[in-house]
């Protein structure tokens, strides 16, 4: 892949992004997303498992690659979440706490790097 291709395709993972965790996101999911293997949480990772499917499928990734891909964001980020919602629970943090700011900037950060991670191992 070209050099603008893959700014193209980490502009894809971006966009996805913020469709699958703001856009379509809705309360079902986030009042659930803490409880590990609940539905809401799976139905989150679905969704973005669905948005990344067409991203991997036009960088032309197939075979293990593929599977590797779809599945280890899948699993990274729904634990990401789930760490990150059972924390705010646990500590009873809201938007107008700090601490909500920082795990909230932490958990975007994180998601952002699995992102750079990923067209990282396209490009490789």
């Amino acid at each position: 892949m070209t050099d603008f291709a893959l700014l193209l395709l980490l502009a894809g993972f971006q966009v996805k992004h913020l469709l699958g965790d703001f856009v379509l996101q809705n309360g079902y999911i986030l009042r659930h997303r803490r409880i590990w293997g609940h539905p809401g949480g799976l139905l989150h990772i679905a969704i973005h498992a669905a948005l990344t499917l067409p991203l991997l499928l036009a960088a032309g990734v197939h075979g293990l690659l593929f599977l590797a891909i779809l599945l280890g964001e899948a699993v990274f980020h729904y634990h990401v979440d789930w760490v990150k919602d059972g924390w705010l629970q646990r500590e009873g943090w809201t938007s107008h706490d700090k601490q909500y700011w920082w795990l909230m900037g932490g958990d975007q950060m994180l998601h952002q790097l699995s992102y750079l991670l990923i067209v990282g191992v396209i490009a490789s």
